[in-house]
């Protein structure tokens, strides 16, 4: 199991805004600078989260972002998947490999690692992160 460089990004951005909720806005060069992650590259990530619901943006000469709800209620896997997407639990490997009987004991495996693996950032929420 693989996650993105922006994924890590959206997560480090999350903990910043989250470490920083006492500001009401959190503009994107100062989470750019704090973590030496290229502007542009970060303002995509921000609307991402946007989209997902995660952050709210305000534009304006005193805009920028600021996340919906509290740390406490935003756990891992919400950010992970507003970034990559969601998590497959299915190889689909019958195609490729005629043996139904091996083929269904590897899914079998994958799909109860990512099972796992989805429990374990559903449940890890920011504000244990960030204390």
């Amino acid at each position: 199991m693989k996650i993105s460089r922006s994924t890590g990004y959206a997560l480090l951005a999350v903990g910043y805004m989250g470490k920083n909720a006492d500001k009401k806005i959190i503009l994107s060069n100062e989470i750019s600078k704090e973590y030496n992650i290229p502007l542009e590259y970060l303002l995509k990530i921000l609307q991402q989260l946007v989209r997902a619901n995660i952050l709210r943006s305000k534009r304006g000469p005193r805009g920028g972002f600021s996340l919906v709800k509290p740390v406490s209620k935003i756990n891992m896997m919400e950010v992970i998947e507003a970034v990559d997407g969601p998590m497959n639990n299915q190889l689909n490997l019958e195609e490729q490999i005629p043996d139904k009987k091996f083929t269904d004991k590897i899914e079998a495996v994958y799909g109860k690692a990512i099972t796992q693996f989805q429990a374990v950032f559903e449940k890890t929420k920011f504000n244990t992160l960030i204390s």
